[in-house]
Order: structure tokens, then sequence, then C-alpha cells
């Protein structure tokens, strides 16, 4: 029988080769027994993040992408939108303080202790269309591309703000290879195509 500090060290490294982040049953099925899982979480080696899910505590103070791990394995069907999208895909000069998630308008909010999340609920194919999923220490995560993100901005912002949307459409252009249709697809897809026109006709021309 292994010791329990050896367990518990067993434990973090297979925590760690999955981001830092780890659900209850996922870790039984790795072989962490519930009393090494339970024990550094009470000796404060973990942290919760919600029901089920926990983080090594010396994962807190790493950059945003740990964030975005730790919401992608609590709402595996959310997207990361607005502002953590632009700050992702390089669209922007703010630095969100909270996750910015989107979920489908018809699902339940989700209930998340850390990080700060702001939930922005979509509908129809606004919320399933331009999601790409990128793999961060491990953990497939699901942002919108940099054009469906610009869009979003437009269609909400009272929320973001319309100098972000605009700050983000002209980094969008200045890009290699922008493409405006792909701008126009999704205005048109988000019923934004109105109020996007004008402002993209001036950056082009």
């Amino acid at each position: 029988m292994p010791s329990m500090n050896t367990a518990k060290e067993k434990a973090i490294d297979i925590i760690r080769a999955r981001g830092g982040t780890i659900r209850t049953q996922e870790a039984f099925r790795q072989g962490i027994h519930r009393r090494t899982l339970y024990g550094l979480r009470d000796e404060g080696a973990m942290v919760s993040l919600s029901r089920g899910v926990y983080q090594l505590a010396e994962m807190e103070n790493l950059p945003m992408e740990i964030d975005l791990v730790n919401v992608a394995k609590i709402v595996p069907h959310g997207v990361i939108c607005l502002i953590s999208a632009l700050s992702f895909n390089g669209l922007t000069t703010q630095i969100p303080h909270e996750i910015w998630l989107a979920v489908e308008r018809k699902a339940r909010k989700p209930k998340i202790s850390y990080p700060p999340v702001r939930v922005i609920f979509f509908s129809g194919s606004c919320f399933h269309e331009g999601i790409e999923t990128h793999l961060i220490m491990e953990q497939e995560v699901r942002i919108y591309s940099a054009p469906k993100t610009v869009i979003d901005c437009f269609h909400w912002r009272d929320a973001v703000g319309m100098d972000v949307a605009l700050e983000a459409a002209r980094s969008y252009l200045k890009r290699r290879g922008p493409s405006p249709a792909k701008l126009m697809e999704y205005a048109k897809l988000c019923k934004v195509e109105k109020l996007v026109t004008p402002y993209l006709e001036a950056m082009v021309s």
C-alpha cells in the first residue's frame, strides 16, 4: 500500500497533467482514491470551484488561460465570448476581470464559485455558429472566432460598449487576410447587418 503522502503526490501529478483542475468522477476514474482527493481539499492543497470540480491551489495565480480551462470544465457546453474572446483573439486593449461566457438561452444559468463569470444568454444560430475549439492545458475550450466575436460585440454593444465593438472591428480588419464578407455573414446571422454596414464600409474604404 502506498503511503498517504505518496498517494497525494501522485494525485497532484495527475491533476497537474489535466491543467490543474479535475472533476470528482474524473479523479476516481484516474485512480485517485476518495480519501486522497478529499484529503487534498481538506488540507488546502485543492480548492472547490463548484460542486464536484476542484482546482490545485497552486494554480490560482496563473494567467487567464487557467480560468478559461476551469470554466470550460465546469460548463462544457458554454462558449467563451465577448470581452474574454476578444482578449483571447488579440482584438482588444481591454483586460477582462471576469470570464464572459455564452450559454444557450434555454439553458440554466451555471453556478460557478470561481473564477468570476459573466453569463450571457445567446439564442439560436447566434449561439451555435462561429465556435472554435482550442486545446489549452489539455482541456478543450470552446471560444467564438475572431469575426464572430466582433459581430457579437455590436449585438451586445449595451453590455460591452460601442467603443469596444469599434476597436475590435478595426483590429480585425488590420490583420493579415481579414474577411469583411465573413463579418457581414455573421452580422446577418445576428441581425445587426443594418447597424454594422456603415461602420465597416467606412473602415474598408
